[in-house]
């Protein structure tokens, strides 16, 4: 019989040992279960690699009491602080007064240079005890301490996966954090997929560990692959000290960042090639999305930290000043250290000139103002950010001309097609294959789901456009940055015809209306938001004065650079300094502001990250490298999203090829029609009901959903068909409420009743067993099917001596129905660990039934058990019923009286109160959906009152709400 401990556990150990880790059982280890480091290993490595411990091993008592302190602080100063400060001591970057005369020394906890210095050691079931006792699986120590920690779960259970491994080491997280301070990373893995995250990293996050250039690697040979290419003693002290930052979100929360293995491999690839000398370029295409700005961090701090390098000079250089913002904000955020802003010519040749050693980040046009040698150095590295685009006219020259000696990298989130000759010469090296030094392709950022798959949805014929005039557009904005080659006039000329022609009044009023109407009905659903391209900045007025007479005005916002000559009326509604624009971005990416399109035309087109962003709106010509940027804005993961949506008003992508036009043949496939979607739905339900032969889908109540769970009686049956199903459900969501669903309708909400009353009540395989989207649970919430279910339980409990009587096959019967009742309870409980511990034993009950290791009176017995459990935990959990509720919430908002509370707060607390009852389901209160169900319609209630932006009244009355309904 195959188990995690027996297969997988034991493969990722031997894996890990075959490298160079040695094993050790955690019962000889010497250590008590209450103390986090092997003390005595630490001890003794502590005394080997610094002498002046040596002399006096006392003070190695003095560097544990230190390292002990950080561990106990992180339960107050939070945990990713103290991960941070103890990987200062990691990287001996700490200092002691051991020296002569009580000098400050380096302590070296870890041997960088000499790697054979170190004790390498991995341990399974590693227990602590710290008020709770919890034993990860695997573990694996350096000098005593715990650096990496695994979970491996069961490989033969297709809804338990990698993910469940990541939920329990992220519940370890919360209730054992001693645990987790020294920690470099934490991997999860069911022996057919693995995947790594950092501290507190969010599981939709984790990520996986491959090689740019591997092969697809299936299952069992992925895992291989991936422990081998990570789990390596120097891999991981490489990650350890030249691999991790610590950041800021921009929430203000402090978050953890650990390398994607294509960052670790081009920052490697960067490195080496500077320091071998020989070849001084180098070109690298990472498709939009999958961390750039975070890879030039990565290559500029391990550049200036490289001793053969003779502390060189870094540049980045970017080409306009919305990048240099961003990459800027991506350096001081991640803490490096000596960056400077070069924001004018004379800045960039004074610091060059006096032969700065520093990161200095600066825009390609300040050295296209500048003239002559700037610096003649060797030791200059130049990184060049969206490479394709700043190689134009005399700015790549006049670079190249300022820094003849200077190793120059371009980089680039598109691909170079054969007519970007400038940039394969400027950057691609004859040395390196097809010209890319480090290549990451937009399928495998899919594959990593670093990105998402991105699909076009073609709008009414009537609203595009002469596609003549289209193309003629197209080639007016290629060559819109080089006026200089072409006739200004008839350029002009072009540009004038199509925007008369897109900014027709009765033209923006149809496309502002389907503009809305879709967003309503596909995107606002789930709780996702969407940018609005348009023509120019005249265009971004037209279309929000339109805009506003379907949606709140506060819904939308326009993005865009004024000028002075613009009109008055624009600068009083549309200006914004740095700050305000960040902070609207800010509300743009909050999931309960009210704010759900921005209207752009050129700004937040490049470089702007906004994962909560769905959905884009397109109706501006543009192609090529500028169409592919624009349209990544929606690409980037984000939770229960499984797609980006680019809405076409002008017939773009009629032709992808010709719209995306890469020499690349897998460009093509950045881009699919959403009827590919919609021809895949039909097989999708089909398969779902292939589980249910000769099933009757009119059987109303008990009768139909028991005949269906008849057919699922294993737990490989179910988990079967909830793969199929959650296949199934992300189409739905994706396509609904499209009339084309219609016919399918009946049984797919027959479906989603089967699906939900067989999920596993403990919460396990949230891979497959996923939370039912926005449109799903609209479609089913007053379904009478599951309102059966909701009935109450105590009615079936019955007095055990009337077991004595019952039949096997009356005890079947009755059974069936109980357990169905029991798991309606748990789900409604589902994220308090007390009803999971019932719902693990309800599954295990469930199997042995199934397995006919016991009868249908026992199992019966032992349901009565778990009924009578969860009866008394719910009486034990659930709130008082208050009946005053409206005269409450009365008294709150009058609490919470602002100037701008209406004087009708009756009218107020009415809506709220007939909206509530309106959205809420038994049980909102503990699914996520039905949080953000009830919080949206809190949140567009208040906004009908302008009352939207008071947060302590909106927090206070979500809390009451939450109680009380």
């Amino acid at each position: 019989m195959f188990n995690e401990a027996n297969s997988v556990e034991n493969l990722v150990r031997d894996l890990v040992a075959e490298m160079g880790w040695d094993f050790v059982p955690a019962d000889k280890l010497p250590r008590e279960e209450s103390e986090i480091l092997v003390e005595q290993y630490l001890v003794n490595s502590l005394v080997k690699l610094n002498p002046a411990i040596a002399e006096d091993p006392s003070r190695a008592n003095e560097v544990l009491y230190k390292l002990r302190v950080i561990i106990q602080s992180s339960i107050g100063m939070g945990l990713v602080r103290a991960n941070e400060e103890f990987a200062e001591w990691l990287r001996n970057e700490k200092t002691m007064p051991f020296g002569e005369n009580g000098d400050h020394v380096s302590v070296i906890l870890i041997d960088y240079e000499n790697t054979d210095n170190n004790d390498f050691i991995v341990t399974t079931q590693y227990t602590f005890k710290s008020g709770q006792e919890r034993r990860p699986d695997l573990v694996l120590l350096v000098n005593g301490i715990p650096l990496v920690i695994g979970e491996a779960k069961t490989p033969v259970r297709p809804a338990i996966s990698w993910v469940d491994g990541a939920i329990q080491l992220e519940e370890y997280q919360k209730s054992i954090p001693e645990l987790f301070v020294p920690n470099v990373f934490c991997f999860a893995t069911e022996g057919k997929t693995y995947r790594v995250g950092s501290i507190k990293l969010p599981i939709e996050k984790w990520q996986p560990w491959r090689n740019t250039k591997d092969d697809v690697f299936e299952q069992l040979e992925e895992v291989k692959n991936s422990i081998r290419r990570m789990v390596k003693p120097e891999v991981v002290l490489e990650l350890l000290k030249d691999f991790t930052l610590y950041s800021t979100s921009k929430g203000g929360q402090q978050i953890k960042i650990l390398c994607r293995y294509q960052q670790y491999e081009a920052s490697k690839q960067i490195v080496k090639r500077v320091i071998d000398g020989r070849v001084k370029k180098g070109l690298i295409w990472h498709f939009q999305g999958s961390g750039k700005s975070l890879l030039m961090v990565y290559a500029a701090m391990q550049l200036r930290h490289n001793p053969h390098l003779r502390n060189p000079t870094v540049i980045v250089v970017v080409d306009r000043i919305d990048l240099n913002s961003q990459i800027s904000a991506t350096f001081n955020a991640s803490n490096v250290p000596n960056v400077v802003i070069a924001d004018s010519r004379e800045e960039l040749q004074t610091l060059l000139q006096q032969d700065t050693r520093k990161v200095i980040i600066t825009t390609i046009h300040k050295f296209g103002e500048s003239e002559g040698i700037l610096n003649e150095r060797e030791n200059i590295i130049v990184l060049v950010d969206e490479a394709h685009r700043t190689q134009e006219g005399d700015l790549g020259k006049k670079m190249r001309d300022g820094l003849p000696n200077a190793f120059l990298f371009g980089l680039t989130g598109t691909p170079i097609n054969t007519r970007d000759r400038n940039t394969f010469w400027a950057f691609g090296a004859e040395e390196d294959e097809n010209g890319y030094l480090n290549r990451y392709s937009f399928e495998q950022s899919v594959k990593d789901k670093a990105t998402l798959p991105i699909y076009f949805e073609p709008r009414p014929v009537e609203l595009h456009i002469n596609k003549n005039i289209i193309d003629s557009s197209f080639d007016w904005m290629a060559q819109e940055n080089k006026l200089q080659y072409g006739d200004k006039a008839k350029l002009s000329d072009q540009a004038g015809k199509f925007g008369i022609l897109t900014k027709a009044p009765d033209r923006i009023s149809k496309v502002c209306q389907d503009i809305v109407n879709h967003y309503k009905k596909h995107v606002e659903p789930n709780d996702f938001k969407g940018q609005v391209v348009v023509w120019d900045r005249e265009a971004c007025h037209l279309y929000k004065q339109e805009i506003d007479k379907y949606m709140e005005p506060e819904e939308s916002a326009v993005v865009m650079t004024l000028r002075k000559g613009d009109p008055k009326e624009w600068h009083e509604m549309y200006a914004l300094t740095d700050d305000e624009q960040e902070k609207l971005l800010d509300r743009f990416r909050d999931v309960n502001d009210p704010l759900k399109l921005l209207i752009v035309t050129s700004k937040l087109l490049t470089g702007f990250d906004a994962p909560i962003n769905e959905v884009m709106y397109l109706d501006k010509p543009m192609k090529d490298h500028t169409l592919l940027q624009a349209i990544c804005r929606v690409n980037r993961p984000y939770p229960n999203k499984d797609h980006g949506l680019v809405v076409d008003y002008l017939g773009i992508f009629d032709n992808v090829a010709e719209a995306l036009n890469f020499d690349v043949e897998e460009m093509q496939t950045v881009i699919s029609n959403i009827d590919l979607l919609k021809q895949e739905l039909p097989i999708a339900v089909e398969r779902c009901l292939s589980h249910f032969p000769n099933i009757d889908r009119e059987l109303d109540g008990y009768e139909g959903l028991l005949a269906a769970q008849d057919c699922l009686r294993t737990d490989e049956d179910r988990d079967r068909f909830a793969a199929d199903y959650s296949y199934l459900a992300r189409h739905w969501e994706a396509l609904s409420p499209d009339t084309f669903l219609n016919e399918y309708e009946d049984d797919y909400k027959w479906l989603t009743q089967v699906y939900e009353s067989i999920k596993p009540p403990s919460g396990n395989g949230k891979l497959i067993w996923h939370a039912l989207g926005g449109k799903t649970l609209k479609l089913i919430h007053e379904n009478v099917t599951v309102q059966t279910i909701r009935d109450d339980l105590e009615t079936l409990i019955m007095d055990a001596s009337i077991l004595e009587h019952l039949t096997e096959k009356d005890a079947k019967d009755k059974a069936k129905k109980l357990a169905v009742k029991i798991e309606w309870k748990l789900h409604v409980h589902v994220d308090d660990p007390r009803f999971q511990e019932l719902g693990e034993r309800l599954e295990k009950l469930k199997e042995m039934h199934y397995q006919n290791t016991i009868n249908s009176i026992d199992f019966l017995k032992k349901l009565l058990e778990i009924a009578r459990e969860t009866v008394q935990l719910e009486r034990e959990t659930e709130a008082e019923p208050v009946d005053d509720t409206k005269e409450s919430l009365t008294k709150l908002f009058l609490e919470c009286k602002v100037e701008t509370t209406p004087v009708i707060v009756e009218k107020i607390v009415n809506d709220i109160d007939s909206v509530v009852k309106y959205t809420r389901f038994d049980g909102w209160q503990w699914t996520t959906t039905g949080e953000r169900e009830i919080q949206k319609a809190l949140r567009q209630t208040l906004l009908k009152y302008k009352l939207h932006k008071e947060q302590e009244l909106f927090d206070r009355a979500y809390e009451y709400i939450r109680e009380h309904y």
